[in-house]
């Protein structure tokens, strides 16, 4: 094919709505329970959402370099939308043929590239501009997928539904998603509006179990725990495997103190999603709290309960080092300092978040040296990087967890020292200007040229910037 017919393409791929240009994630950010959720909800869905779970599926394949697999999705997806929706086939089909002419792209096949761009253009020509069309469709279908790319986004969430709704009020697809968009965004304090969006989008979808679940919780935090009770046992009844409606069910069982069945629910949805760091901490926390709960008894000092508090101990323990092993920040893992009761456990806490940070180091190095942005292509997706002058950037140590260290050892002097570091690194990082109170100047010029070399960029930025992303 001739340059030229590069040149157009690369012009015209970034005009198309899909998920190559949508913004949804960063190839680092792509977690393998991203995908295991996204392949336990097209089992366990309703057919009207398949067809959107097969297209972000497809996206995740891509980045992960499976182009082929990428493929297959795509023609599961223009399957399904054929047979849901033979009346609006084409506009549906939109979002999945662009997403097959960037991956055909992607795999230098430009003239299959072409021939979906050409079948978006017959269907955008109707209307008004040549590759992309406003429609409540298409903004559903964004709005649906970036609900499973992270918290972040629900702002972008729900101003997608908001739109779709002005053009289809009564639509129950486009009801549902603003009900979850505002469920997340609606939790402090949790207000009465939120509960007749999530009733309505029940009346107008009433096989939707996640909507139910959501209610349910909502119902318990404004002390209405009994009708949310009956909700959440219908949810169950009617999706039993929908993971969820399994995690979300499980929430509302733990904030009641029912922790068996919190933990019997959370267990469930390990068997789908094995690699789910949070849900090995929530088990954690279970049997942390059960353990609390049989302390409080009057005869907790009876020989009996005392092995059984040791068993939940342990259960506990194990379920932590579990989601460290899965990859969550033992800092939020090990939050509840109580557990910590060995030097070996503050050992492995140090070890492996020592270990996140410097990957993480090196991944925001990759990403601030390896950006290239030759063409609009590779402006609307950046490829994988490599990294250049990585040395040097990498993160400072966990004052924090080497003073909890020295701080069991007994030596309270060193852990001292520790936490004052601690405590001056996060000064210096504070958006708010306080550390001109508390540092010399000296250290603050320090401090500002640590951050903007990237050292402690990232989390500075994620503080300041609502938007950044945190997957």
């Amino acid at each position: 094919h001739s340059e030229v017919n590069k040149n157009s393409l690369e012009k015209i791929l970034p005009q198309l709505k899909c998920h190559f240009t949508w913004k949804l994630l960063k190839e680092e950010s792509v977690s393998h329970d991203l995908e295991n959720r996204v392949c336990n909800q097209i089992e366990f869905l309703n057919t009207e959402f398949k067809a959107t779970m097969y297209n972000l599926l497809a996206y995740i394949k891509h980045l992960d370099g499976q182009n082929e697999e990428a493929l297959e999705c795509l023609r599961q997806a223009e399957e399904l939308i054929q047979q849901q929706y033979p009346d609006q086939a084409e506009i549906r089909s939109l979002v999945t043929w662009g997403n097959y002419a960037w991956v055909y792209y992607h795999m230098d096949r430009l003239s299959e590239a072409q021939v979906y761009v050409d079948k978006v253009k017959q269907v955008c020509e109707k209307f008004s501009n040549p590759y992309s069309i406003e429609c409540p469709e298409l903004d559903s279908e964004e709005g649906w997928t970036l609900l499973q790319c992270g918290a972040k986004r629900n702002e972008r969430v729900k101003a997608c539904f908001e739109k779709a709704l002005e053009e289809k009020p009564n639509n129950p697809e486009f009801s549902t998603g603003l009900a979850i968009a505002m469920y997340r965004l609606d939790d402090k304090p949790p207000k009465q509006f939120c509960v007749s969006v999530l009733k309505q989008a029940i009346e107008l979808n009433p096989d939707n179990q996640y909507v139910k679940v959501l209610l349910g919780l909502k119902l318990q935090k404004i002390n209405q725990e009994a009708e949310g009770g009956l909700l959440i046992e219908e949810a169950l009844e009617k999706a039993p495997g929908q993971t969820d409606v399994l995690r979300s069910a499980a929430k509302f069982y733990q904030r009641k103190g029912d922790l068996d069945k919190a933990i019997e629910l959370f267990q469930k949805v390990l068997e789908s999603l094995p690699n789910n760091a949070y849900i090995y901490r929530q088990i954690a926390c279970c049997y942390r709290a059960k353990e609390k709960q049989m302390q409080s008894t009057e005869d907790s000092e009876a020989g009996g309960n005392r092995e059984k508090m040791e068993e939940l101990r342990k259960s506990a323990m194990d379920y932590s080092n579990k989601a460290i092993e899965k990859g969550l920040n033992p800092l939020y893992v090990y939050s509840d300092l109580t557990e910590l009761e060995s030097e070996e456990c503050y050992q492995t806490a140090f070890d492996k978040a020592e270990r996140k940070q410097l990957h993480q180091g090196y991944s925001n190095s990759q990403e601030q040296n390896g950006k290239s942005e030759d063409t609009p292509v590779q402006h609307h997706l950046s490829t994988k990087s490599t990294a250049n002058g990585a040395e040097g950037q990498l993160p400072r140590n966990s004052w924090y967890l080497q003073g909890l260290t020295h701080k069991l050892n007994g030596d309270l002097l060193r852990a001292a020292e520790c936490f004052e570091k601690e405590l001056g690194h996060l000064l210096r990082n504070s958006p708010s200007g306080i550390s001109s109170f508390f540092l010399p100047a000296e250290e603050l010029e320090e401090g500002r040229e640590e951050v903007g070399q990237g050292a402690g960029s990232s989390t500075l930025s994620k503080l300041s910037d609502p938007s950044a992303d945190t997957e």
